[in-house]
């Protein structure tokens, strides 16, 4: 079985690491959160093994020394590059959840980056704090559940407005925004066209791109929205003939690019 992985909060005043400095053979004393999930909630015990990363690349492999004393020995560290070919979902608010289902899914798949979209149709609404905090956390924890060095950022969240800003962005950039739509009348097939052109331009120049995945709330995203996505210069396109959830969308493309990009090999 795989080693539990756990996130330091490194702005955290109880996070005593300097990641930084990290040695082999090092003893550690464990932050508060690690020693109360991984020592008290799981009950590791000495000689049991864990990881624990700053979710942007560090990779500590440690052993549990003493219990009591909450310390451990690190036995490996390492740092994992970010992609070239970044993946973003751009999710828009939904009830029951449905948001969190998906932005849960994508983290255990790969996803890089996390926009949360207030779209005109979305019935739920962001609460500053309460919902970023909420969303954070699930982030972080479907990044632990998957062993990932990386945790996916989390944009701020954004209107209509703001994501046609990013859909020109991304035009200007050479990345590429992809608009799920059940009436959109391009399958699935044609958009890797697009995908393996992006993907011969970062090899070419080792530029950092992004693939973005909007997805509507459950009622779908409007006409009048769909046609300022194309025009900001947004792709469109349908996931096939079954009508996907809100929750479920985002997570089937993003596996789609993932197994394109090389991600599963």
């Amino acid at each position: 079985m795989t080693d539990p992985l756990f996130m330091l909060d490194t702005s955290h005043e109880d996070t005593p690491l300097n990641t930084d400095e990290l040695h082999t053979g090092w003893r550690l004393t464990l932050p508060r959160s690690v020693r109360r999930h991984a020592l008290q909630a799981m009950r590791l015990k000495p000689g049991d093994r864990l990881q624990l990363s700053d979710g942007v690349g560090l990779r500590v492999h440690a052993e549990i020394q003493d219990v009591d004393a909450g310390t451990a020995s690190v036995t490996g560290v390492g740092r994992e590059p970010g992609p070239v070919t970044r993946l973003a979902l751009v999710q828009a608010l939904a009830k029951t959840g449905h948001d969190e289902q998906a932005i849960d899914m994508a983290t255990q798949i790969g996803v890089d980056e996390v926009v949360p979209w207030q779209s005109a149709r979305s019935i739920a609404k962001w609460k500053q704090g309460r919902s970023e905090r909420r969303w954070h956390d699930t982030l972080v924890a479907a990044a632990e559940q998957s062993r990932r060095a990386w945790l996916p950022s989390l944009g701020e969240c954004v209107n209509g407005t703001g994501l046609i800003a990013i859909c020109r962005r991304a035009s200007v950039h050479g990345d590429l925004v992809i608009v799920l739509h059940q009436d959109a009348p391009t399958p699935w097939d044609e958009i890797e066209d697009h995908i393996t052109a992006l993907t011969s331009r970062c090899l070419d120049d080792g530029r950092e791109r992004t693939i973005s995945v909007v997805v509507g709330p459950e009622g779908g995203i409007g006409d009048e929205e769909i046609d300022a996505l194309r025009d900001a210069g947004a792709l469109t396109c349908v996931l096939g003939s079954n009508i996907l959830r809100a929750g479920v969308a985002g997570p089937v493309a993003l596996s789609l690019l993932s197994r394109s990009l090389g991600r599963f090999a």
